[in-house]
């Protein structure tokens, strides 16, 4: 068996273990839907939306796989990998509006206090700790290496830690704070669900404005490709992601005068040290001998004596 065939397998199985997760999730989801009704728990209700976010993510990690292996048509050349981002930029808004609304009951519920049927919160509750422990057991393992697959992890983990939460609002219903115990784990379970979905929307909306990848440093990689090549100067550096795990760059690249044969080994000696060093999947640099008259980091135009003047004034005022 070759090692495409091994990957190729490794890839269903994958695929086959989401659908898994997909329809637990989409199960806890109903559960908790209908006995939060039943039992009148606002703890449960809002675990249906966690829930409900992580059937979202793990759509999002099924289709984007597939999705992802199509090759580049010619009319979309850098392929589909896009579908993943906007998808999550729409299910992380649509989380912050659905878990605002639900904050807002809580705050009803702790003024106005409700009881609840503690027997059917519990059962519910410890069926949807086990179906996510489950969900997490049934991905454990893939998601080294894989943001994607890592994102979805993150939600299930989540999730479990809220079911424990919900299963402790559960056994303590019956006690005399009770009826507040319950908005107020449905507030913290919400509150959780909000930092996630707001990180999701900062990335997926730093993604799509083709913002700088986290944690990529470009003076840094200029520098390390001007050691590397000595004599040389990188500038007009602009890096992007497609999608969080493919990177790609653009920049402009000033050799000294030689053999333009050589060019090609200095090509792939600083491709290689862009893919294995800053995860830059794809790069495009245009190589220039005289300059473009600009070797400014990001290509901004200099500025005139008047507007770096102004630009000095306006630093010393502050």
């Amino acid at each position: 068996m070759t090692a495409h065939d091994t990957h190729t397998d490794e890839a269903k199985t994958l695929e086959v273990r989401l659908v898994g997760a997909i329809g637990l999730n989409a199960l806890i989801v109903v559960a908790e839907v209908v006995g939060g009704l039943v039992s009148g728990s606002l703890a449960l209700l809002s675990d249906a939306v966690h829930n409900l976010s992580d059937v979202a993510a793990l759509i999002i990690a099924l289709v984007a796989r597939r999705l992802g292996r199509r090759p580049p048509s010619h009319r979309h050349t850098y392929g589909l990998g896009r579908v993943e981002v906007m998808a999550a930029l729409f299910n992380s808004a649509t989380i912050l509006v659905v878990g605002t609304l639900i904050i807002r009951s809580a705050v009803t519920r702790l003024i106005h206090p409700t009881p609840i049927l503690s027997g059917v919160m519990l059962i519910v509750a410890v069926v949807g700790l086990a179906a996510n422990l489950f969900s997490v057991l049934l991905l454990k393992g893939h998601s080294n290496g894989d943001l994607n697959m890592r994102a979805a992890m993150l939600h299930l983990l989540q999730d479990t830690l809220s079911s424990v939460a919900v299963v402790v609002a559960a056994l303590l219903s019956a006690w005399k704070v009770g009826p507040y115990l319950d908005p107020l784990v449905s507030i913290l379970v919400v509150v959780m669900v909000l930092f996630s979905g707001g990180r999701l929307l900062r990335d997926a909306t730093r993604v799509l404005l083709e913002g700088t990848p986290e944690g990529l440093d470009l003076e840094a990689l200029r520098q390390d490709v001007q050691q590397l090549v000595p004599g040389c100067d990188l500038h007009h550096v602009h890096v992007w992601e497609l999608r969080p795990d493919q990177r790609i760059l653009t920049a402009h690249l000033r050799m000294p005068d030689g053999p333009l044969s050589a060019m090609d080994a200095v090509l792939r000696q600083i491709r290689g040290r862009l893919q294995n060093e800053w995860g830059i999947s794809h790069s495009t640099l245009e190589i220039e001998t005289l300059g473009c008259g600009n070797n400014d980091l990001l290509g901004r135009p200099s500025l005139s004596t008047t507007e770096a003047q102004k630009v000095t004034n306006e630093r010393n005022n502050r």
